[in-house]
């Protein structure tokens, strides 16, 4: 009987910039994704792991900034148990490949072929290495093809999308059923997946999984009690995990469990929220302010619904003062329909005469339609009117 517990990860993207961080975010950016090995290292030393498998995508792309690779490079050598690393489809195993500098780090294993490469006694690594951006046929399936049925644990490593999933050409894409066959056959054991950043479990055999990236990348959907939701915004739905991986095999049959811990630090969401008064305001703000690690917290979000002059004020004031708080926090403009409609008392009160009162009213009815612009001067010259009682 074989017994071996691993750890299974995928798209750490070493290197990955977001076109919505500062520099300065960017850079603790950077530094939580560089900082995502040593948390997989400390996952496998706290659950006994014998080894790591990462299945693709390692790195953003096979040219990094010398400082970026450095530092991924030395975490790597400080994981206290061997790691295998599989090329993907942004580091794919081409000439330049980023890979040949991994040669000299003792505990790091590149799987370049699909030959069984023994992780540890009585368990082999079957790699499906991408040596194209763009395969063009299954290299899963191509793997197992002329394995045969082993006492071995055997553990496949493939990387890219899975028929029913991805958008791929079919012929690139990973087939189920051929995997579920050599599994059923004892041909492999366990499929570890990368190229989703979100954590699934695939097929009817509970062994085929992908891993999702251990730091958040992308946005997850919520909704407020409006009932607001935009589909295509929410890029993953459970990333941020790595996978706790044990297989038991006797004979030819295996046993597989997995447990899914969560490792990410950084939130991603995409909100939406429909207001209508004052009332509505402070919930948008209490919610934001409720978020306790804005640093690593990035926000879009949109309005829906119409407000008064004070209550735009004050959702404009807040906003701002939130804004520099957090990693990122920006409008959706494409969602965004937020019109500014004062009461007329309102615009009966303000200390307004002459030019800017009926540059005030001309203002209103243009932010009334919907333009940012005229509500944002709207909201402008309503604070020099309120700093001039």
């Amino acid at each position: 009987m074989t017994h071996t517990t691993f750890i299974h990860s995928s798209d750490l993207q070493i290197g990955m910039t977001r076109k919505f961080l500062s520099p300065e975010a960017q850079a603790r950016f950077d530094e939580s994704r560089e900082r995502s090995i040593d948390a997989l290292g400390n996952l496998a030393r706290d659950r006994g792991a014998e080894f790591i498998v990462i299945a693709g995508d390692v790195f953003e792309h096979n040219s990094l900034e010398e400082r970026t690779l450095g530092r991924a490079l030395e975490a790597l050598r400080r994981l206290p148990v061997p790691v295998f690393l599989l090329p993907g489809n942004h580091d794919p195993l081409v000439a330049d490949s980023i890979f040949s500098r991994t040669e000299d780090i003792e505990n790091v294993t590149v799987l370049s072929s699909s030959e069984p490469v023994e992780a540890v006694d009585g368990v082999d690594i079957v790699g499906a290495p991408l040596l194209t951006k763009y395969p063009s046929d299954d290299l899963c399936a191509q793997a197992v093809r002329a394995l045969e049925p082993s006492d071995r644990v055997r553990i496949l490593v493939g990387h890219g999308q899975v028929e029913g999933f991805g958008t791929d050409d079919d012929e690139a894409l990973i087939h189920l059923d051929p995997l579920e066959d050599a599994l059923s056959r004892g041909v492999i054991d366990y499929v570890a997946l990368g190229d989703s950043h979100s954590t699934a479990s695939l097929g009817f055999s509970g062994k085929v999984w992908f891993s999702g990236a251990p730091e958040t990348t992308d946005y997850a959907e919520r909704s407020d009690t409006s009932g607001f939701s935009d589909a295509a915004a929410g890029g993953e739905s459970d990333s941020g995990n790595a996978l706790v991986v044990t297989v038991t095999k006797d004979g030819g049959a295996s046993e597989v469990s997995v447990d899914k811990v969560h490792t990410g630090i950084w939130t991603f969401d995409a909100l939406g929220w429909e207001v209508t008064d004052a009332d509505d305001v402070a919930e948008v703000i209490d919610q934001l302010r409720a978020y306790p690690d804005k640093d690593r917290t990035v926000i879009k979000y949109a309005l829906t619904g119409t407000l008064g002059l004070e209550a735009t004020r004050t959702l404009a004031r807040e906003l701002a003062a939130l804004e520099p708080v957090f990693a990122a926090l920006y409008e959706r403009d494409r969602l965004m329909d937020l019109h500014l409609e004062p009461g007329e008392e309102e615009l009966e009160n303000l200390p307004l005469t002459g030019y800017a009162s009926q540059a005030m009213h001309q203002l209103v009815g243009e932010a009334a339609q919907g333009d940012p612009t005229a509500r944002d001067a709207v909201n402008l010259l309503f604070r020099f009117s309120q700093e001039a009682k």
